[in-house]
């Protein structure tokens, strides 16, 4: 059985869901891959120790705190690969970025494997289930462009303004015309 609560953020209304113990979920309203594997309905309830958890440590992070997630239990629903890189983006500092490509050799490694695919590993950080505490917003192009945010790129700009990042050197890539 799976449970949901809602958080009224800054960018928007955010889904969380458990399995009653561990977070399992949490969505911007509006994202791609909305629920990601959750196929089942969920029940409501407000009262989860970890929906509460969470929703303090939201408040913290969206007044601009630098809130300690690692005490939240974590379990995104995903494939082993999936979860190696969702480890990874874990590492990433509060307030820092980190590049695909450093992503994709760190994984790598993790997998004691020489390449590994620089698509694989954004379909990977797409696909996250937990947004904002697994922050797969701290991830940018070796170039300095902004790309990749399942939230939407004006979301991961606001997520990475309101941790510091120095915004001077990142850019939204332009569309190419067809």
């Amino acid at each position: 059985m799976l449970y949901k609560s809602y958080y009224t953020s800054p960018i928007g209304i955010i889904t969380l869901a458990s399995d009653g113990k561990a977070l399992n979920g949490l969505w911007i309203e509006g994202q791609k891959h909305y629920l990601g594997k959750i196929k089942e309905e969920m029940i409501l309830n407000d009262k989860l120790d970890v929906f509460i958890e969470a929703k303090r440590l939201l408040n913290q992070y969206f007044l601009g705190k630098h809130p300690d997630f690692s005490g939240l239990d974590l379990s995104p629903m995903g494939s082993e690969f999936e979860k190696i890189v969702w480890s990874i983006l874990l590492e990433i500092p509060y307030g820092k970025t980190t590049t695909y490509k450093e992503v994709a050799s760190r994984v790598a490694d993790k997998m004691n494997v020489k390449n590994m695919s620089f698509r694989a590993i954004g379909r990977a950080v797409g696909h996250n289930p937990i947004s904002i505490i697994i922050p797969c917003h701290r991830v940018v192009g070796s170039n300095g462009s902004l790309t990749g945010y399942a939230g939407g790129i004006e979301k991961k700009i606001s997520l990475l303004k309101l941790e510091g990042v120095t915004m001077d050197k990142l850019f939204i890539p332009k569309t190419k015309k067809l």
